[in-house]
């Protein structure tokens, strides 16, 4: 099959052909209809983040099931489905305590001793975080997918398998966004989007959106902000006090990077939450003032939106075809796999939402 492979930090993803291995007990083949390209994928491309080398990047995808092991029981051939990267094996301390997304058991994964699920003729290659789909076919664990509704276009499908769940969780399940409370919301790219698409759903009375992208506002609105501060202009943690006469209950950091995860603390009202969604690149440290916590003010880490997946994914997608969630706006474009490089030059420019590798001859 045909896959994007990172042979080396700093280069080019390289389209190679790689093998795949056939599913065992728990496993599912899947053929790859779309993969979205996340900020995620750019930070390891990039050395943000360290992770061994050869390896298929990609993990926020949807397709159809083409083969199952002998024990998998969660779905069946011919299921389309969403993939999620928090696999989570069922029977740890934070499974049982209704913490999938924090789940790292290794039984999701294979064995040292046994075959790799990737390979090259030069050797094994490494499985990213869990799924690596930017390649025609996915070979995972069956807690790593969930089947939804045949009449969910599944390039739309795909953004739910990370930017969504991350955003919408975010503000749904890891701060609990209540009817009526304020909301800021900073980097309007696919999962600050999400982050104010989940905060509507949830009854949020004020949603401020925050990018240095002034042409980003008309899109934060439709996803349901109802102001847009344009960062590049103004002191952002200055315009959203003097809106809110005193700060937010919940602030969105949807960037990755320490200045702005201090100003999403920075401008949260007495009680309230700042939420880091973003990946804060390794190193990085953040800074505040400690008197700030005598306020009672709290800042929290979010782990892919703090999802259920299995639960949490099939409602996004009645959510979608219901029309509350926002997908069709967020796809800025569709590109072919060897399109990929170029796509993510796109992202790095900083003018789209979300770019979508289509499978052509999969679809």
């Amino acid at each position: 099959m045909k896959a994007a492979v990172l042979r080396e930090v700093g280069k080019p993803l390289q389209i190679e052909d790689v093998q795949i291995n056939k599913p065992g007990p728990h496993e599912v083949l899947i053929r790859t209809v779309a993969a979205g390209l996340c900020h995620s994928d750019l930070h390891f491309m990039e050395g943000s983040y360290p992770h061994p080398l050869p390896a298929v990047l990609g993990h926020e995808s949807a397709g159809i099931v083409e083969q199952v092991g002998s024990e998998v029981r969660t779905v069946k051939v011919g299921d389309h489905v969403i993939t999620c990267l928090s696999a989570y094996c069922g029977h740890c301390e934070s499974c049982l305590t209704g913490h999938l997304s924090l789940c790292v058991s290794p039984d999701t994964k294979r064995g040292a001793d046994e075959e790799p699920r990737l390979t090259t003729a030069a050797g094994p290659m490494i499985q990213f975080l869990n799924l690596s789909s930017f390649a025609e076919y996915m070979l995972i664990h069956e807690h790593a997918c969930v089947a939804i509704r045949k009449d969910m276009p599944l390039d739309r499908a795909a953004l739910i398998g990370c930017s969504v769940m991350t955003g919408v969780g975010a503000a749904m399940h890891t701060s609990s966004v209540r009817p009526g409370e304020t909301v800021a919301v900073i980097g309007c790219g696919g999962v600050g989007l999400s982050a104010i698409n989940g905060a509507a759903i949830a009854g949020a009375g004020r949603i401020i959106a925050i990018d240095t992208v002034a042409a980003k506002g008309n899109l934060a609105m439709e996803f349901g902000a109802t102001d847009f501060i344009d960062a590049s202009q103004t002191d952002a943690v200055k315009e959203v006090l003097e809106m809110t006469k005193g700060g937010v209950h919940h602030a969105f950091e949807a960037i990755g990077l320490s200045k702005t995860a201090e100003q999403a603390f920075n401008m949260l009202r007495r009680g309230g939450t700042a939420n880091i969604i973003g990946m804060i690149p390794v190193g990085q440290s953040i800074t505040l003032m400690g008197a700030a916590f005598l306020g009672e003010k709290k800042l929290q880490g979010s782990m892919m939106g703090s999802n259920r997946f299995p639960i949490d994914m099939p409602r996004l997608v009645d959510f979608y075809m219901n029309g509350k969630l926002k997908l069709d706006q967020m796809i800025s474009q569709r590109i072919k796999l060897e399109q990929v490089n170029e796509g993510f030059a796109d992202m790095k420019r900083g003018e789209l939402a979300r770019s979508v590798i289509m499978f052509t001859s999969n679809e």
